[in-house]
């Protein structure tokens, strides 16, 4: 089976990016929310990168189960 990432409906703050990012590599968002802070306080890049996450990770479909 072939993993997809997509933008989490269930694990959300703001848009769903972290979420799904955490849910296709398996780990906590929490851990993926504190990189993207890390990003954006040391190197400016962090908003940048979560907006364009934001717009080419699609969201999660309708019906859409995760099997792990």
């Amino acid at each position: 089976m072939v993993k997809k990432l997509y933008r989490s409906k269930t694990d959300r703050k703001i848009f769903g990016v972290c979420g799904g990012i955490a849910e296709y590599f398996g780990v906590d968002s929490v851990i993926i929310r504190l990189i993207f802070l890390f990003l954006t306080i040391c190197a400016g890049c962090g908003v940048l990168a979560y907006l364009i996450s934001w717009i080419v990770i699609p969201e999660q479909p309708a019906g859409y189960i995760d099997y792990k």
